[in-house]
């Protein structure tokens, strides 16, 4: 049996005079009448915590004193014995103590650390031990759970039924523990050694510190194992969010499924009925023309001279090969593709750009410029190596030097919408569409001065199909930058509709795209994992799909809006029926 899967004993009090007799009789071997109850108050589990009664703190300083000094005394007799041609057999008594205390400190630190041997020994030999598979206990699952609720807080709604996997006196005490600061919440992962358990007792660490309840927060059903030293720190549960799809959208002569994360209504509605466009009119074209990830770092020197040499040296074709690789030792995947640098006085910016497989690559990327950085160090030992970001890459910011040179994948989309189309499935005209683009989406932005922004929404879709397949969702940023073009084509009968989107930065590996759920989207799409016949390809695919569904949600969302239909349509799709002065009460 493993003590560690099994919920807590139930307490004596809840159970029923013929339940207490019935499981008295199933342990003990004896005949007892059903009616008859047990006095005898059941033993706590052992725990190795119980070996001194002292604070949990105290205790674990006294065991790890212990254990170290004696085996430094050990190790150091046993020295003297070889030295001296003594056989290690021959013991006094203070090595005797010493060997005895170096077990009992070994013994303990194994059962408090999660190695449950000591407490799995115990309890196989103890009557309280008991199983799950005993039925006439899992009536106690639920029962028996320790309330959630420090008493001096307000009461909180009673949360998810969750099925401890040790007593609930332990977890008891470490939430206690994080609560007064003596067990960091960072550790418990590592010290209860189970991802969920720890997410439970942060969760209600959390509650109890701040008073506040975190009843709505979903818990159960998620991976946490999946997430740790990965994706996300110190969990206490996850947000829900839903998933739409959109399509089929026709792009390349194949079609594709879009799954869309968001909480905005309309939003996938309104990409669904520009996917429904394209379609009609024979689907739409892509290009990609760049694949690169870039990083900046930023080193100085003591004058501009000599930061100038390393630019030309850096920008010299002669040395390309070289640097390219030093820079390719970093990955299988990673090829230096270009380096640019900029200048500020005496500090030298030096943008990386390589590309990177399936994975978005700034890891990777990060690795062979430090490769780069280290050769650097023997023709240039003045170079003082500011940061590994200088901010020149540029992440996660707006920034021109994406939006003009480019960053990640590279991508132009394009699509003829037929009149009949128009009028019919986005209830428009050509006329209407090519004026408002020229107003809004090209004049409007830069009379705000907008920075890729000359767009209607692109950052709409890019973000909602970031999240759903496990893209960092503030790359949203630079990868939002989009120009709209609308220009009527034919005798002005029909409208050609383009978006130029310089730098969508997305991955199919690594990150959150290996969490269950994005990776479920993902094969919706196809593009799940590394392509191993052709790598890279698939994070390129994706990227064209990015910048497909950003077509069709600009050509929705640009009709709605010259059809004057934009307010009613939120107002019919975006608004909930509920009352929701109810719920905030």
């Amino acid at each position: 049996m493993d003590i560690r899967r099994r919920p807590p004993r139930p307490p004596p009090q809840r159970t029923t005079a013929h339940n207490a007799g019935t499981h008295h009789h199933a342990q003990s071997g004896r005949s007892t009448s059903s009616g008859a109850v047990d006095d005898r108050s059941p033993s706590p589990t052992p725990r190795a915590s119980d070996a001194l009664p002292l604070p949990l703190y105290l205790t674990n300083a006294v065991f790890f004193t212990l254990f170290f000094s004696v085996a430094y005394f050990l190790l150091h007799r046993w020295r003297d014995k070889i030295r001296s041609s003594t056989p290690l057999h021959v013991v006094t008594l203070s090595e005797i103590a010493a060997i005895v205390s170096l077990i009992a400190s070994f013994i303990y630190l194994l059962g408090f650390f999660g190695i449950d041997f000591v407490q799995s020994f115990i309890s196989r030999a103890s009557h309280d031990a008991w199983d799950l598979d005993d039925p006439h206990h899992q009536n106690f699952l639920v029962d028996d759970r320790t309330p959630c609720i420090a008493p001096s807080l307000p009461k909180l709604p009673d949360p998810e039924v969750v099925i401890p996997t040790l007593s609930s006196e332990e977890d008891e005490e470490i939430i206690n523990s994080v609560v007064d600061g003596t067990i960091p919440s960072y550790s418990l992962e590592s010290r209860l050694g189970d991802c969920k358990r720890a997410a439970s007792i942060r969760r209600e660490a959390v509650q109890r510190t701040t008073g506040r309840s975190l009843q709505g927060l979903a818990l159960e059903g998620f991976d946490y194992e999946s997430i740790l030293g990965q994706c996300c720190e110190m969990p206490v549960g996850y947000v829900q969010i839903p998933v739409g799809i959109a399509g089929p959208l026709l792009l390349d002569g194949f079609e594709y499924w879009v799954p869309m994360a968001t909480t905005e209504g309309c939003l996938v509605a309104s990409t669904n009925r520009g996917c429904k466009a394209i379609h009609a009119c024979g689907g739409a074209a892509s290009m990609l023309l760049r694949d690169a990830m870039t990083r900046a770092p930023v080193v100085r020197f003591g004058s501009a001279k000599r930061a100038s040499d390393l630019k030309f040296f850096l920008e010299d074709p002669i040395n390309f090969d070289t640097l390219s690789v030093v820079f390719n030792r970093s990955s299988r995947f990673a090829r230096l593709q270009g380096i640019h640098c900029g200048m500020a006085g005496k500090n030298l910016y030096i943008r990386f750009s390589c590309s990177t497989g399936d994975a978005m690559g700034m890891n990777m990327v990060s690795k062979g410029v430090q490769n780069v950085l280290d050769f650097l160090q023997s023709d240039f030992p003045d170079m003082d190596v500011i940061g590994i970001s200088g901010n020149f890459c540029s992440d996660k910011k707006p920034a021109a030097i994406n939006w003009i040179e480019g960053r990640g994948k590279s991508v132009v989309c394009e699509a003829t919408i037929k009149e009949e189309v128009v009028k019919k499935v986005l209830k428009t005209n050509v006329a209407a569409l090519v004026e408002l683009n020229v107003l809004k989406n090209l004049a409007g932005s830069a009379i705000a001065g907008a920075l890729g922004g000359y767009n209607a929404h692109a950052s709409n879709i890019v973000s909602a199909i970031f999240i759903a397949t496990g893209q960092d969702p503030a790359q949203n940023v630079e990868s939002s930058n989009c120009i709209t073009m609308m220009e009527a084509v034919n005798d002005g009968k029909d409208l050609h509709v383009s978006v130029t989107m310089p730098s969508i930065e997305v991955g199919t590996v690594g990150g959150g795209t290996q969490l269950a759920s994005q990776s479920a989207c993902l094969n919706l799409i196809g593009v799940k994992g590394a392509n191993k016949e052709s790598p890279g390809s698939n994070s390129r695919l994706l990227a064209t799909i990015v910048a497909g569904a950003v077509l069709a949600g600009e050509l929705s969302l640009m009709s709605a809006i010259a059809a004057g239909q934009l307010v009613n349509s939120h107002m019919k799709y975006n608004r909930s029926s509920k009352d929701v002065t109810k719920f905030a009460s």
